[in-house]
């Protein structure tokens, strides 16, 4: 549990493919009391109840993705004892208030994260990903470090030649929460990872 046994928010941001997801259910893992939450479901929902005509290319477009889940994890914030981890790229600055700034005027104690790299490293990890060619996360990715230098700064964790488990206890040391031994061999852990990464391959 946080210090103090507050229930807290863990939002990881950065660009697509800068590793949140993984590290997300890494420290899932390691932290009891924990949930993984994740906003993009709300995206998916939204796009296929809505007729074609009058759809947007971005579900974070819609007020109504923001704004049900900021309602949404307001929500569980209030019911849940534990540790709450969002994994979720936001890059503008107004989605950013009326979310992650929101809950925090509500008096929620949420530690926000850039899980920050180059654009090289990420167009490799992407590259890694089965994301050849152009895809629309690699078309984001110029536009998500502008604003990670310029308008939403805070607090990056440099992952450049850094590993999965460095991120992990790192996110970790600055949320002062306790992570469980990891006791998984290299292999399991391997492959736990790919697992992950499959199931959220959209």
């Amino acid at each position: 549990m946080p210090k103090g046994g507050h229930i807290m928010i863990i939002w990881l941001n950065g660009a697509f493919g800068s590793g949140k997801t993984t590290c997300a259910f890494e420290l899932n893992r390691r932290l009891p009391n924990s949930f993984v939450y994740d906003p993009e479901n709300v995206g998916y929902f939204i796009g296929k109840n809505i007729p074609k005509e009058i759809q947007k290319s971005d579900f974070q477009d819609y007020v109504q993705w923001r704004l049900f889940n900021y309602e949404i994890l307001k929500y569980i914030a209030t019911k849940y004892s534990g540790i709450i981890i969002v994994p979720m790229t936001i890059n503008k600055q107004q989605y950013y208030r009326e979310i992650i700034q929101r809950l925090r005027d509500d008096g929620i104690i949420l530690n926000h994260y850039i899980l920050y790299a180059d654009k090289e490293t990420i167009l490799k990890r992407l590259n890694k990903r089965l994301e050849r060619g152009e895809t629309w996360a690699k078309s984001q990715v110029d536009c998500c470090i502008e604003a990670f230098n310029t308008t939403i700064t805070e607090e990056k964790i440099i992952t450049d030649n850094r590993s999965i488990d460095y991120v992990v206890e790192e996110i970790a040391k600055r949320s002062e929460v306790t992570l469980l031994p990891d006791k998984r061999t290299f292999l399991k852990k391997r492959i736990d990872r790919i697992i992950t990464l499959i199931k959220h391959i959209r």
